[in-house]
């Protein structure tokens, strides 16, 4: 099993995140492709463009949602991005090192195979 966080659109119409992780299983996906961001970037709020997961290589980030929920990301770590509506998130990296990682946009229809574990805290 992979640790992962799934960031989602709840209804009332918030991106919210919980913890968990990802069973082995297949998935259908329609493209990948990998992107670096320099040592201490940062974005600002917005959604994920469509499903996908975010399988991070290099880098610690550190994500907020609009409603305050936190929560780190760490190399080795996957995040299923499926909050294409509503308030979004923003992230930060916290350490020295680039954000080096892959997108793997899931098809339509495609329900990854994430199981919770509870609501999102940081990490020591």
């Amino acid at each position: 099993m992979i640790h992962a966080f799934r960031l989602f659109t709840g209804p009332d119409d918030a991106s919210h995140v919980e913890e968990g992780v990802l069973h082995e299983a297949p998935v259908d996906v329609t493209s990948m492709h990998v992107e670096e961001t320099a040592a201490h970037g940062s974005l600002d709020w917005h959604n994920a463009p469509v499903p996908q997961y975010v399988i991070t290589l290099s880098g610690t980030l550190e994500f907020t949602t609009r409603d305050g929920e936190q929560f780190t990301l760490r190399p080795g770590d996957v995040l299923i991005a499926q909050d294409c509506a509503g308030s979004g998130h923003t992230w930060r990296l916290i350490d020295d090192q680039p954000w080096r990682r892959a997108y793997v946009a899931l098809a339509p229809g495609s329900s990854p195979p994430f199981q919770a574990t509870g609501k999102a805290a940081p990490r020591p």
